[in-house]
């Protein structure tokens, strides 16, 4: 089974929408604490999407502007661990030309985990990135049979 860590975001968050609607409900200190934890511009970092076939997972996730070289990808403890990074252009940096109005391209890092199981190993999952986005197929853990499934039963003569 694949689910976002803690961290993440909930894969359940359209179940309660309904309630989080309902005209009494303010979610403005929600919206507050989101952003002291992740930043003003949180809702739209690492936008994902879980595909689950027969034997595999695909993970469609959006990182624009990022380069190849500026993502990383990590396997710990049964978690995928997705990293991305990126500092401002050296060329802006050297420019002394004039300052900014405003500014509003992303620089910094941000990461995503992912359980995936202990069983899955690093060489059985493929990545590629290309416009964008970073697309992973992970395998399934084999599901492991129940001791009741083995059980084999005896006749009794008489």
């Amino acid at each position: 089974m694949m689910t976002p860590s803690i961290f993440g975001e909930n894969l359940f968050d359209d179940f309660f929408d309904d309630f989080f609607d309902f005209p009494s409900f303010d979610n403005k200190e929600m919206r507050k604490a989101e952003r002291k934890l992740y930043g003003r511009h949180a809702a739209n970092m690492m936008k994902t999407d879980v595909q689950e076939h027969d034997d595999h997972y695909e993970v469609d996730i959006d990182l624009p502007g990022f380069q190849k070289d500026e993502l990383s990808l990590e396997l710990k403890a049964g978690y995928l661990v997705i990293s991305a990074a990126k500092g401002l252009d050296k060329d802006e940096k050297e420019k002394k030309t004039g300052k900014f109005v405003r500014r509003e391209r992303y620089a910094g890092s941000m990461s995503r985990s992912f359980y995936v199981g202990e069983d899955v190993k690093q060489e059985d999952i493929h990545a590629k990135y290309e416009s964008g986005v970073l697309k992973l197929s992970i395998p399934k853990a084999e599901t492991k049979k129940s001791a009741v499934e083995d059980k084999k039963c005896i006749a009794i003569e008489g």
